[in-house]
């Protein structure tokens, strides 16, 4: 492992505090009773306080010292004053523990006594401090010049969704996102368990992956000896508990899908869903105008939030629009009633990819996706799907070419999916099927038959009204934030890339190609001035490593380099 010059200084340093008898990660229990927000909250002056947290900033002054201390809450300002820490005639816990082995980024507890500085800054006087953990890296942390110009600040996206915890100590903001994350968690409950819903738990692992229509991850469980599957959603296992008896149930699940990932997917996500027997879609509907706008104001305290440069106001009613009728209005296209073939030509002159896998659900799923989703900013009930679209919904009371379904969008995109829920075992079973025929015409998305769902629901299933939420991407409305990398601690990465070593002899090439696009192979060998066992190793793992490239070409051979 590669160490930086200030990581060998820490490790250093490291070894001299032990060398002194200070254990740089002790494992006693520090007695913390304050923290910086109750300190500010709460001030009097002369209390007595113990705190711990972060060292984050110093400005040492001989025998005195201001720092800052950032803990869970913030931060606040501390003094280190040798006289007051050292009452005795060592000094070395200032002088050279604090001065020079202590750095920032370093957590460190503390035993003071609040007062308030001549400028009115509230601040505790250092009367005693241990170290509770030696940081041996150094934290990326912004410089601001005298003009107030930030600079180095860690704000590379690749590098804070890969290193989260750092991304979190230097960048506050980034914490409140995930505290209204909680918080958006926690009005759902509240909601749902003063109605009397029960939260519950279903299988992750499951051997039929249900529910919706989507890409699974496969696995294997090798004491059984059976394929299992992470689950794409968990509405059957929900409704099954509703045939069980229960009137109301939710989950906060985590879902997997084997699909692409952009700024609004990532191939584990969060999902609520809530089951409610003896309701229907409009009702959902309703219910869902009342939640969402507690929501806005448990999170923001108000029912109108922005959200890039629109605002989006989250007091019911909301509007209410049949799909093929928006479809309609933004396309200019009737597709009510149209055929596999007529829908497939129409999405043709839409100038929309479409394939021959492509059934009437999912060709109206694409039309209504890239012609008409953006124009719905404000929250839109979008409403009455066919039924091609919807294999687990019940058929619409007044038309049995659609279903009783629909979709909450907001800000383009959908955040709800909700249905009255097909009860009809018979039904469903047809509708099994016709995915079946999707899935044998090559469509790997469509549904699998649960013959144990169907089993359940030949027992009897009340009438029922279900929805699932989507919760990152709630989180994201609810925090302006446009990528869903944003509002997840630790979102999918693609692996790191590992850093190369190189010879000296392959370093010197590599530095001839650095600033040129291309060099004569004979010109570069000359230049390199290696032996030629040495040049032919060099260039042989050099091209092996994908970095180095030989071109033939008419006028002969040249040397590039790659990425």
């Amino acid at each position: 492992m590669q160490l930086s010059e200030q990581e060998i200084v820490r490790r250093e340093k490291l070894t001299k505090l032990r060398e002194l008898g200070i254990n740089p990660y002790p494992a006693a229990l520090f007695p913390v009773d304050a923290t910086s927000k109750s300190i500010k909250d709460d001030f009097s002056e002369g209390n007595q306080v113990v705190i711990s947290g972060r060292l984050m900033s110093r400005r040492i002054q001989g025998k005195a010292s201001f720092a800052e201390l950032q803990d869970s809450e913030g931060r606040i300002q501390v003094y280190f004053n040798r006289d007051e820490i050292c009452t005795g005639e060592d000094k070395s816990l200032y002088n050279d523990v604090y001065k020079k082995l202590l750095d920032i980024g370093d957590i460190i507890g503390i035993e003071g006594e609040l007062f308030t500085t001549q400028v009115g800054e509230k601040t505790v006087m250092v009367k005693n401090f241990s170290l509770l953990s030696k940081a041996l890296r150094p934290l990326p942390l912004p410089k601001v010049d005298a003009d107030g110009n930030s600079y180095d600040e860690f704000n590379d996206p690749e590098l804070r969704y890969r290193q989260r915890y750092v991304d979190l100590v230097v960048n506050p903001k980034v914490k409140e996102t995930f505290i209204k994350r909680t918080k958006i968690t926690n009005s759902i409950r509240e909601f749902y368990n003063e109605k009397g819903y029960l939260e519950v738990e279903t299988p992750i692992l499951q051997p039929i992956p249900g529910g919706a229509i989507a890409r699974p991850f496969l696995t294997h469980h090798n004491a059984l000896n059976i394929p299992l599957y992470l689950r794409i959603a968990n509405e059957l296992y929900l409704k099954r508990l509703i045939v069980g008896g229960f009137d109301g149930v939710y989950e906060f699940s985590k879902d997997f899908r084997n699909e692409g990932m952009d700024r609004t997917h990532n191939p584990e996500f969060t999902v609520m869903e809530l089951y409610v027997a003896y309701k229907d879609y409009n009702w959902m509907m309703d219910t869902t105008e009342q939640l969402l706008e507690k929501i806005a104001l448990d999170t923001n305290s108000s029912t109108k939030i922005t959200v890039g440069e629109n605002e989006i106001e989250f007091k019911a009613p909301y509007a209410r629009v049949p799909i093929l009728e928006a479809i309609k209005t933004h396309t200019g296209f009737d597709v009510a009633g149209m055929n596999e073939a007529e829908l497939r030509e129409v999405a043709q002159k839409l100038g929309l990819e479409v394939d021959d896998t492509m059934g009437i659900g999912k060709l109206i799923d694409e039309i209504f996706g890239e012609k008409c989703e953006h124009f719905y900013v404000q929250p839109t009930f979008i409403t009455d799907y066919p039924k091609e679209m919807s294999p687990l919904t019940k058929e619409h009371r007044e038309n049995p070419a659609l279903t009783e379904r629909f979709e909450l969008m907001v800000n383009g995109k959908e955040l709800a999916n909700a249905y009255s829920e097909l009860n009809d075992p018979i039904d469903q079973r047809e509708r099994f099927e016709e995915q079946l025929k999707l899935s044998e015409k090559g469509d790997d998305e469509a549904m699998f038959i649960d013959q144990d769902f169907l089993r359940a629901l030949e027992y009897g299933m009340p009438p029922t009204s279900g929805i699932g939420i989507g919760i990152d991407r709630l989180v994201m409305l609810m925090t302006n934030n446009s990528s869903i990398q944003e509002v997840l601690f630790f979102p999918q990465m693609r692996p790191e890339k590992k850093a190369i070593e190189l010879t000296d002899e392959e370093k010197v090439i590599m530095d001839l190609l650095k600033t040129v696009e291309e060099l004569p192979l004979v010109e570069l060998k000359n230049k390199a001035g290696l032996s030629g066992k040495k040049w032919d190793k060099s260039t042989k793992n050099l091209s092996k490593l994908g970095i180095f490239v030989v071109e033939k070409r008419d006028d002969g051979l040249f040397a590039k380099k790659v990425g």
